[in-house]
């Protein structure tokens, strides 16, 4: 070594950075939300169902995480819930594919949500566990995704849902099984 290379730094090591940093190019991505204590105050006010579909209304806002992964609650009926995103470039892994938390939090959203629109007034939810089945990738080309969840069964304590992840032509790409905790809702009970 001649003094100016670092032990952990190698010209080839340094010279490789560069034609990576020279190749990058910075792309930016602007957001925003609307206050989450608003929806998170009408949270038991009325049934699950009838507080889904006033976001789905836009009546009420949507929780700041659909805007960070730009994913959207397309639909909500009795024991069912579809959320859709759109993958981009910044939803990617160092890989080049869409990232395995995305996928997770789009099953979680599906299947939470799902188990949400069966609680009565004063009730709330809270996910126990998540368990995710990945068997496709997700990249750009994939076009847009459909998060599908349901309820397998629900009684006075605990829920069961499922969620399916699929492409535009119907292809599973994920699938999930949550158990949830349900709960009198925060100051109805």
């Amino acid at each position: 070594m001649d003094g100016s290379q670092t032990p952990t730094e190698t010209p080839t090591q340094a010279e490789a950075q560069g034609r990576v940093r020279a190749r990058a190019q910075a792309r930016t991505r602007t957001y925003s939300w609307e206050d989450p204590r608003v929806s998170a105050a009408a949270v038991g006010e009325e049934s699950g169902l009838e507080f889904l579909q006033r976001m789905v209304a836009g009546e009420l806002p949507t929780p700041p995480i659909a805007a960070t992964l730009q994913f959207t609650l397309e639909s909500v009926e009795f024991g069912r819930a579809v959320f859709t995103l759109e993958p981009g470039e910044e939803h990617y892994n160092p890989i080049g594919s869409v990232h395995g938390g995305v996928y997770a939090t789009l099953l979680d959203s599906a299947a939470g949500c799902a188990v949400q629109s069966v609680l009565p007034p004063a009730t709330g939810y809270t996910s126990l566990d998540l368990n995710v089945k990945f068997l496709r990738p997700i990249t750009v080309d994939t076009g847009k995704v459909r998060a599908v969840g349901t309820v397998l069964n629900h009684g006075r304590r605990t829920a069961l849902a499922q969620a399916e992840l699929v492409d535009s032509e119907g292809k599973l790409i994920a699938h999930a099984v949550s158990s949830c905790m349900i709960f009198p809702a925060a100051g109805r009970a």
